[in-house]
């Protein structure tokens, strides 16, 4: 096992004090170049380090490619389907070629129909809409909140009065068990659908899609994946997998500019609840009635993210250039090598839901025995010059089950990814448990930060009460 003087020697090498390892390791450069790889942000030493962005689960940066696109196209951006000006036709064209490439990337077949939407979120709160009035939908309690709440909460607001209901279904301790429990329960009573996370955002562990979908689909129900996490990093094919609608994000695929997708089966998307009601989604209006188009535009009422469109379909196209495997061998590499170096650090425990689960994606959740993960994330961030989440990361009922109901501390990678962000982030943490801290730090309106922070921040509006404004996702969990 390697000794925590080892292990202290990636925060020394970090620091410039050590000698770097003679052979470069798989995954050691980013895979594509991303926006802001070179930004340098301030410690509260005095000096300044290359930001490690090791946030990519929350939001990924722009890739270099995506942010070109948008560059090129704005001169030519006007309004989209009603306008007669050569801009509004050339924008039209941008806006629909995107949709197609949108779905060309997650293999939708040929009847399966692209919704531009703001994000999964957005996706899966519109689907949640238009499953047929009655219909049962069935998931597991590991999800994101945004696949979890549409679901339960369903009968509120624009959809009060409809009698569809949710089961939530409880965690097993292994796969195997994981899909016996769905099968008996899909065979318990009927379902409209099931939901699934495509992988986990907390741990990036999934259930095996084939066997989810061979399960569901032989008791006649439907399945839509969470995809935010899983579209990025692995790849997805609705025709291949069989799955019936994916929902992601494209400030999660590499392209930040607010647009989002759902893609899948027709039928339910044409005769659905629209989403919004408004200008393009109808037919037409008169006082005593409204006759509404079908999907896409059934459900993309008002004027579309044009730009955020071109983004998302650029970063599709981007990653479906990368070479077959490629993807998944940098992930994995870096993956690897943050779990080998967290895992020897005493006090530090790696969390994980299933013992049998498929390989996850570069999604890795921690914690470090007697010290909060706010205060560990500060730390990270002030005087290593690293980014993680810290939280329970819109996840409670899982992070409960994983016994870290007052939260943890997660590190994603993504393509801009290098091996020396995942050393820097061992070392800082081995670091951390052998020393401490060596600037001193405070709670201050629910979040942790260095004590008398001289740290500049950028000059923009609004940043002065930046902590007072985050203090409600910062706090404490509630007792239940």
């Amino acid at each position: 096992m390697t000794s925590i003087t080892e292990l202290l020697a990636c925060a020394d090498e970090v620091s410039g004090t050590a000698t770097a390892p003679a052979a470069a390791p798989a995954g050691a450069g980013p895979l594509l170049p991303v926006v802001g790889a070179s930004t340098t942000v301030p410690l509260v030493d005095g000096t300044s380090r290359t930001y490690a962005n090791l946030d990519c689960a929350a939001s990924a940066p722009a890739l270099d490619s995506v942010a070109a696109r948008v560059a090129e196209v704005l001169p030519l951006y006007a309004s989209v389907h009603r306008g007669a000006g050569y801009l509004s036709q050339v924008s039209t064209a941008l806006y629909e070629a995107s949709r197609q490439a949108i779905a060309r990337f997650v293999g939708a077949r040929d009847d399966d129909v692209c919704v531009v939407t703001r994000n999964t979120t957005d996706s899966l709160n519109l689907l949640a809409g238009v499953v047929p009035d009655g219909g049962r939908v069935l998931v597991l309690d590991v999800e994101h909140h945004a696949n979890l709440l549409p679901w339960v909460q369903r009968g509120t607001g624009a959809h009060a009065g409809e009698t569809r209901a949710a089961t939530v279904l409880a965690l097993q301790p292994t796969v195997a068990r994981t899909l016996a429990a769905l099968r008996e329960e899909l065979a318990r009573q009927p379902y409209a659908l099931l939901a699934l996370t495509g992988a986990s955002n907390v741990t990036g562990e999934a259930l095996p899609l084939d066997a989810v979908v061979e399960l569901a689909h032989d008791a006649g129900t439907r399945v839509a994946v969470d995809g935010a996490q899983l579209v990025p990093h692995r790849g997805f094919s609705l025709a291949a997998t069989g799955v019936d609608y994916v929902a992601f994000s494209g400030h999660k695929t590499y392209a930040p500019y607010g647009a989002g997708a759902l893609v899948g089966r027709r039928d339910w998307l044409d005769t659905g609840t629209p989403y919004l009601a408004g200008g393009g989604a109808v037919r037409d209006v008169r006082t005593d009635r409204t006759l509404w188009q079908p999907a896409p535009a059934r459900h993309e009422a008002g004027s579309p993210n044009v730009v955020g469109a071109i983004a998302l379909a650029q970063a599709c196209e981007t990653l479906a250039e990368l070479p077959a495997g490629a993807l998944e061998a940098h992930e994995q590499a870096l993956r690897t090598r943050l779990v080998d170096g967290l895992s020897r650090i005493e006090g530090v425990r790696v969390a994980r839901i299933w013992p049998d689960s498929p390989e996850p994606v570069g999604v890795v959740t921690f914690t470090v025995a007697d010290l909060n993960p706010g205060l560990v994330a500060a730390y990270l961030s002030a005087e290593h010059g690293i980014g993680v989440r810290d939280g329970r990361f819109c996840a409670h009922p899982l992070l409960a089950h994983l016994g870290a109901s007052q939260g943890a501390i997660r590190a994603s990678v993504g393509v801009g990814t290098t091996a020396e962000h995942v050393d820097r982030l061992v070392g800082a943490v081995a670091a951390l448990v052998d020393r401490g801290t060596r600037a001193g730090y405070e709670v201050v309106d629910g979040c942790w930060s260095v004590v008398d922070d001289t740290r500049p921040l950028v000059e923009v509006r609004g940043l002065d009460h930046l902590a007072a404004t985050a203090a409600a996702a910062c706090g404490p969990a509630l007792d239940d």
